[in-house]
């Protein structure tokens, strides 16, 4: 397994990681682990990736939380411990045993139709494993939760924007995991060639389209483009549209202007 060697944190120890040297670590995991994944396009086995590569345990609960707005997708335990889970046929919150390293994805993301979101959400979890390195024992630093564990939320998955703007701790976290998800799932090794192709069969020859022109424009970057990504790789198709905003496929012209 592939170890990250970071010598940068912040203040509260977060990893200091460009979006350049996530995608360069996880080139180098997926190098080791299935170099086939860098040759031709294909959807990855997160549970062979996390559980065979990783060297860690993968549970399936309905996973408890407090906020009704703010749905939990997945856990990572870096440390053993109980979790708060809710107990469909007694109908109750109760506490099970979790070992350390141990991703917790949630009922919620295996349903049908959802196979998309199932597979970033357990690669943004394994993300967090490869990347936060730092002590988790230690308690010492504005978080919302304990550092032996991270929760990640419904609205965080999928999101690896390019916005620079300000991140706390847990945002730069959820960045950080996002981003070596879509990395994975995705990666540019294979995933660069592949559009070109897939434009050119459409009859594209320019490097990138943009959004908000023309009603055929908007359907190869909104619809078209992301569902042959999405059969391809396994992802949904929002994770395949903001892949191609960020490989520069397409500029979203409507996101500009709201």
């Amino acid at each position: 397994m592939i170890k990250l060697n970071c010598t940068r944190f912040d203040a509260a120890r977060i990893p200091v990681l460009s979006d350049v040297e996530i995608n360069r670590f996880a080139h180098r995991v997926l190098m080791d682990y299935k170099p086939g994944l860098l040759q031709e396009p294909g959807k990855i086995n997160y549970t062979h990736f996390i559980e065979s590569y990783l060297g860690a345990s993968l549970n399936y609960q309905d996973i408890y939380y407090e906020n009704k707005d703010k749905p939990v997708l997945g856990m990572t335990i870096f440390t053993e411990g109980t979790v708060k889970v809710f107990n469909r046929d007694r109908l109750c919150v109760t506490e099970v045993w979790m070992d350390d390293r141990t991703v917790i994805l949630d009922n919620y993301v295996t349903q049908e139709g959802r196979e998309g979101l199932e597979l970033f959400t357990a690669l943004h979890e394994s993300g967090h494993l490869c990347l936060d390195s730092v002590d988790y024992g230690e308690d010492d630093y504005d978080f919302d939760e304990p550092r032996d564990r991270i929760s990640c939320y419904r609205e965080g998955i999928e999101n690896f924007s390019s916005s620079r703007r300000q991140r706390t701790p847990q945002e730069w976290k959820e960045h950080h995991a996002d981003y070596f998800a879509a990395c994975i799932a995705m990666p540019d090794a294979t995933f660069i060639p592949f559009i070109r192709q897939a434009l050119r069969d459409n009859g594209v020859w320019k490097p990138q389209i943009s959004t908000g022109r023309d009603e055929d424009t908007d359907y190869m970057a909104e619809a078209l483009l992301p569902e042959l990504i999405a059969e391809t790789y396994g992802v949904s198709r929002k994770a395949a549209f903001i892949k191609l905003i960020k490989c520069g496929f397409v500029v979203d012209c409507k996101q500009r202007k709201t």
